[in-house]
């Protein structure tokens, strides 16, 4: 089998590490990088995150999640000295490739990826019409059930009809209050 020839050029290559340790990879090899002088050979180093809106608290929040756990992005130029760097990180268990070549992550991808992470405002996916039955699953009516009567996208709020004392009495939620039945 033909050796490929792409290893002499600059690549993405995926990292495996242990969950919870992407961060602390990426600034061990940076640091790493620096004291063995390899900034011609490892250029950048990407822990893939993006921005989820959560409710805590009845209080919607901007997370930042992880979109690939376990995974941390190195662009270099694999050589033997480069990828002895790289491999012997701590908290680095392995590479994604085939057995002991690092496979590159194609250009498409990594753009993808970094459109994704960069994305300002996450997106609310409401997919809920009216008509729905609906849960209520946060809030003052917490465990109602109800029929949705409207939908803001914009807002990320839904407005749901809800049997109360016998009853419908409209209620606004945000749409992370409510979850489909």
């Amino acid at each position: 089998m033909a050796k490929q020839t792409q290893h002499h050029g600059k690549a993405w290559y995926v990292l495996h590490t242990y969950s919870g340790y992407e961060d602390n990879v990426a600034r061990n090899l940076k640091q790493r990088i620096e004291s063995m002088d390899m900034q011609d050979l490892i250029f950048d180093i990407i822990v893939p995150k993006e921005k989820k809106i959560k409710i805590r608290g009845g209080k919607r929040i901007i997370v930042e999640e992880r979109v690939y756990p376990g995974y941390v992005l190195v662009h270099m130029i694999v050589t033997d000295a480069s990828w002895y760097v790289v491999r012997n990180t701590p908290n680095v268990t392995g590479f994604i490739g085939l057995g002991t070549t690092p496979t590159p992550v194609s250009p498409e991808e990594i753009k993808a990826l970094k459109k994704r992470m960069g994305v300002a405002e996450p997106k609310y996916k409401i997919d809920v019409r009216p008509g729905d039955s609906v849960k209520i699953i946060d809030g003052p009516f917490k465990d109602f059930d109800g029929k949705i009567q409207g939908v803001d996208e914009e807002k990320g709020k839904v407005k749901v009809l809800v049997l109360i004392f016998g009853r419908e009495t409209p209620v606004e939620l945000d749409f992370l209050q409510m979850k489909k039945i």
